[in-house]
């Protein structure tokens, strides 16, 4: 197999394992359509290598597995097409190309041990929650923050997030709430919980034994969770099906929680909110590869929109935590607004995958 290594991502054959190091710390290994490219085809290789028994994968730096993709990137791009009135591919291959990363790693036909030590957002949830083992440690910090910035939890959201106990996806699906390892592990987020100070023997020991095992004998107690104290008010709060409704309910409760998730969400891209919502109900009866197809759909008719570009400044850019959102209200977002986001692209430019 030719070595497809840059300075953003590494690989090493070993053993029985594929190790992959996302190489970008001082950007919180934030994900690049260059580590992609040289991702996905290794992938394809290490599939047919029999005498690979697993492929291990982990950030380098100890603060961040991946705090997502590159949208600063992404957003540039667009900004420069828009005023140029020139298309820009990076808008397009972007997410073409990671959503079919994100559908390789959910069928690889091999155990992925995604060691997920640090911030886990976006992009990096992409890239470790589809595999089979998902190690989190104590300073593995979890989110799905995208309705922040004028996007919606992609990186196939629209499958894992509806798969969660009750309604605990539309819930961190809407509001990007961070969590931690005891939760992650509740909900199936994590498989395992080691100590930071034990990864170096952990993938030193992949070298040569069969995932299972390893993590059998180094996983332990990360400690009570917090989530399930909180599974009936989410479940009631997040029942109705509309964003109002939803809003409704949470100041209905009467409690500080409920008080501060709504104030959260009503700072989000108001159209954000109602295509995730909709994106996560259809997404419940979805295949891995149906529901990359939808988000692809939806993530072209963000870049071709207003709110994601204002939300990268606002976040991002300016960091004034102030977006004005265009349309500015839940009640200027109709429900043909949000069915346009999901009507199908033109011919040639749906998603699709290669095996």
């Amino acid at each position: 197999m030719t070595d497809r290594g840059t300075d953003e991502i590494s690989f090493r054959r070993t053993g029985i394992g594929g190790f992959v190091v996302f190489t970008r710390p001082k950007a919180l290994n934030a994900l690049t359509l260059g580590m992609i490219r040289a991702y996905e085809p290794t992938l394809a290789d290490w599939a047919k290598d029999a005498n690979l028994r697993h492929v291990v994968q982990w950030g380098d730096g100890g603060k961040s597995f991946c705090a997502g993709g590159d949208v600063r990137a992404v957003c540039d791009a667009g900004l420069a097409a828009k005023r140029s009135g020139r298309a820009d591919p990076l808008t397009r291959d972007f997410f073409f190309e990671e959503y079919r990363l994100n559908r390789r790693l959910a069928r690889f036909p091999k155990p992925i041990v995604s060691i997920v030590d640090g911030i886990c957002m976006g992009g990096g949830v992409g890239l470790s929650v589809h595999g089979r083992y998902r190690v989190a440690t104590e300073r593995t910090l979890f989110a799905m923050p995208e309705s922040a910035i004028g996007l919606f939890p992609d990186v196939g959201g629209s499958f894992f997030l509806p798969r969660l106990p009750g309604r605990m996806g539309d819930f961190l699906g809407l509001t990007g709430e961070r969590i931690k390892a005891a939760d992650m592990l509740h909900l199936g987020l994590a498989t395992h919980y080691v100590e930071s100070a034990k990864l170096p023997d952990l993938i030193k020991a992949l070298e040569s034994e069969s995932a299972d095992v390893v993590l059998k004998r180094f996983h332990s107690d990360p400690g009570p969770a917090t989530l399930p104290a909180l599974q009936a008010q989410i479940d009631r709060c997040f029942a109705p099906r509309t964003v109002e409704g939803i809003l409704a309910a949470l100041d209905a409760e009467g409690s500080e929680w409920a008080s501060k998730l709504a104030a959260r969400l009503r700072k989000m891209s108001p159209t954000s909110l109602k295509v995730s919502l909709r994106q996560l109900e259809e997404g419940a009866g979805l295949s891995i590869e149906d529901a990359l197809r939808m988000e692809f759909r939806l993530v072209q008719r963000c870049m071709a929109a207003d709110d994601f570009y204002e939300g990268i400044r606002a976040v991002l850019i300016d960091k004034d935590h102030a977006p004005k959102w265009k349309p500015a209200t839940l009640a200027e977002v109709s429900a043909a607004d949000v069915a346009r986001y999901f009507a199908p692209l033109a011919d040639g430019d749906e998603l699709t995958f290669v095996d």
